[in-house]
């Protein structure tokens, strides 16, 4: 029923995108009555509309299970950045159309993440969720060979949109914990200053060991049908990290940052 969408209320939903990093997101919408195989060039209403055969939005439609009446939103960007948009964007037209009941708890355990993820501007691995994270035994030996196919051991518990809570099974092994500094850009001086002393104690024979922690704020924000966990917490701290029971922060006595080693020191701004 997409199609329906007054031209306002499809502009609300397509500066939405951009919002996710998205560049953009455009719509299509199938208009008029009778069967989808007799839709028209003037049946197709979008702004791109004149890159589509009515068969290849027939074909689109087909393959989404959508009939005239229907509206497509589309992005088009990297997998990655194109799937955060899009989610962001089912959820955002979800509490629109009231399409959830509020009441119903979708409960899913996503697990499989990628250990990895290349950074275009910085040219480097970067970890999905941390360096600390074991990879699939069977695919431990492409850590080398190609990072990007590897995935980790780790899950999150996902419900209604929110993530309740996550964790993975790590790393207890030097030599592997070592690999995965290495695809991160991080040399064995680098490692053993940040992380000798659990590379030392790899060296003992730690075990096998994992785990998984849930946010209990979070829970009782869903639980309550909140939309902000402050809502639940007993002393919130404010957006911008100040605390109105407190006061904080505050101004700290030279005393103060004596005792911690602190030095503050005023700099001349830079004149253009």
């Amino acid at each position: 029923g997409g199609a329906a969408c007054s031209r306002k209320q499809i502009e609300e939903l397509t500066t939405f995108g951009p919002g996710y990093e998205a560049k953009g997101l455009v719509s299509l919408a199938l208009l008029g009555e009778g069967v989808l195989d007799s839709l028209t060039q003037e049946e197709i209403r979008s702004p791109v509309a004149k890159y589509f055969t009515p068969e290849q939005a027939r074909e689109m439609a087909r393959l989404a299970g959508a009939n005239r009446g229907d509206m497509f939103l589309m992005v088009a960007d990297k997998p990655s950045l194109a799937n955060k948009a899009l989610d962001g964007l089912r959820r955002e037209i979800g509490q629109r159309l009231e399409l959830a009941d509020p009441n119903v708890l979708h409960f899913v355990l996503i697990y499989d993440f990628p250990m990895f993820e290349w950074n275009d501007e910085d040219e480097r691995w970067y970890s999905v969720t941390h360096p600390f994270t074991q990879p699939r035994p069977e695919e431990a030996h492409l850590l080398e060979s190609d990072p990007g196919a590897v995935h980790s051991r780790s899950y999150d518990l996902v419900c209604n949109g929110w993530e309740l809570g996550g964790g993975s099974i790590r790393i207890h092994r030097r030599e592997m914990q070592e690999q995965v500094f290495r695809i991160l850009g991080i040399g064995p001086e680098e490692a053993q200053r940040r992380f000798g002393h659990m590379l030392e104690a790899f060296e003992y024979g730690a075990p096998p060991h994992g785990g998984f922690a849930t946010g209990i704020d979070r829970t009782v924000a869903l639980l309550a049908q909140q939309d902000d966990i402050r809502e639940v917490m007993a002393f919130p701290k404010t957006k911008s990290a100040t605390d109105p029971l407190t006061g904080a922060p505050g101004e700290v006595t030279a005393e103060q940052l004596a005792e911690l080693h602190i030095a503050v020191t005023d700099t001349e701004e830079a004149t253009s």
